[in-house]
């Protein structure tokens, strides 16, 4: 999945090399808090600055007979440092060093995350201003309800997905947290300014409190934000392949030349990208629901979440990314075809301007049940398909007790139900 689909920065972030690359970061700074505390030789910790090292090779080869990574990676700095190599990991326990360093790739992934996701709400932007007024209608249940704009069904995505961003946002703060508090959180042999020292350094916040490892809660945020960035784009992407039924048409997912739908049927244009941004959306999901699960461990801690977490926390960063990569280009080059909308608009033969004329009685003085009543028998009848509702209300002796023809017509506005949209643009931060 790495090497197929995601960017070289995401992909990178998630190697053994990055990976032992943090932990290593971790354990230099760990030691220079300890040499300013004066616990260990300043004189071995620039030996140890100058000389540790990391071979991934090396260190799956030492895992292969301890069975233990961290252990396997300390072994293998320590073959490069030599004798200053006891006070590497002095005083630390495992996920002092794993946790801390993997907040640092969360962090980084995050960044690429939000930026992709800000590029996403600009180009919403700019199609939301260009379809502010082309009209079409709005469903409900699946059914014709009231006119509405594709401007608007755009500024509804471009308002989620600047949400989207802040919680991002608020993710990656809330992950950007170390601890380097020992084997259950007491600081019973590494100072708490060793904490203080090392988080400052890597741009993150100590976690004050911790057992030995930093609470579940975070990662699981972190996880369920993206997944619910994750069915935005899957909001966005479940419209469009409703819109481009062969019986609706309104909007279609852009189709390069030489690009072919179908091994059997040559005419077949399907919304290819918008089916798999809802597939994977389905992954991100369950992928948050086991993070959930990884809150609740063992007392101080075990390693349940651990290979939980190898899976879900990459795989779900990756796939986001991917994510947006091709929701951009599927908003900017949507296929919107106005003159379908319109068209599509008038298949309800004006049932779609019920309500005004109902709230039009209602002001010239039928009741509200009556007003109701007198409309739904008309609809009924247009359903039918003999008349138009427009003929139907205007030849109604009922209806005219209360309305005049021009009153009657004046309902049948689109102008009407569109008149309040520069203001929701407004509302919106969109003009």
């Amino acid at each position: 999945m790495i090497e197929r689909y995601s960017r070289p920065e995401m992909a990178d972030i998630w190697t053994d090399r990055n990976r032992f690359r943090k932990m290593l970061d971790v354990e230099i700074l760990a030691c220079e808090a300890f040499a300013e505390l004066g616990e260990v030789p300043r004189e071995a910790v620039e030996t140890i600055k100058e000389k540790a090292d990391i071979d991934v090779d090396r260190i799956k080869e030492i895992e292969e007979v301890t069975n233990h990574d961290v252990v396997a990676f300390i072994k293998n700095v320590s073959e490069n440092v030599g004798p200053d190599a006891k006070y590497f990991h002095f005083g630390l326990t495992s996920s002092d060093v794993l946790d801390t360093g993997y907040s640092v790739q969360m962090t980084e992934a995050m960044d690429l995350l939000i930026k992709s996701a800000e590029e996403l709400v600009e180009i919403i932007r700019v199609k939301a201003l260009e379809h502010k007024n082309t009209p079409m209608m709005g469903r409900s249940h699946g059914v014709h309800a009231e006119p509405i704009s594709f401007g608007l069904k755009l500024a509804i995505y471009y308002k989620e997905m600047q949400r989207n961003v802040k919680r991002m946002k608020a993710a990656r703060g809330e992950i950007a947290c170390g601890k380097i508090s020992g084997s259950v959180g007491t600081f019973a042999n590494v100072d708490p300014f060793v904490e203080k020292y090392v988080c400052e350094k890597l741009g993150l916040e100590p976690a004050g409190a911790s057992s030995q490892i930093i609470q579940r809660d975070r990662h699981a945020h972190y996880l369920n934000v993206i997944a619910i960035t994750g069915a935005t784009l899957e909001k966005i992407a479940l419209e469009v392949r409703g819109l481009q039924k062969t019986e609706i048409g309104e909007v279609q997912e852009f189709f390069a030349k030489g690009q072919t739908g179908s091994s059997s049927m040559p005419h077949k244009k399907n919304p290819i990208i918008c089916e798999r941004l809802c597939g994977m959306a389905r992954i991100l999901r369950s992928n948050a629901m086991a993070a959930i699960e990884n809150i609740a461990l063992w007392h101080e801690r075990d390693i349940s979440h651990s290979s939980v977490e190898r899976v879900i926390v990459p795989d779900s960063t990756i796939l986001l990314d991917y994510m947006l990569a091709k929701a951009k280009p599927l908003v900017e080059k949507l296929v919107v075809n106005g003159e379908k909308m319109l068209e599509n608009m008038e298949v309800s033969k004006g049932l779609v301007y019920s309500q005004h004329v109902m709230l039009e009685l209602i002001k010239k003085g039928a009741t509200r049940m009556e007003a109701y009543d007198l409309i739904q028998k008309n609809s009924l009848e247009a359903y039918k398909g003999e008349k138009e509702f427009r003929e139907l209300l205007l030849s109604s002796d009922e209806i005219k007790k209360y309305m005049t023809e021009e009153e009657i017509e004046k309902c049948f506005s689109l102008e009407y139900h569109l008149r309040h949209i520069d203001t929701i643009f407004k509302n919106v931060g969109l003009s």
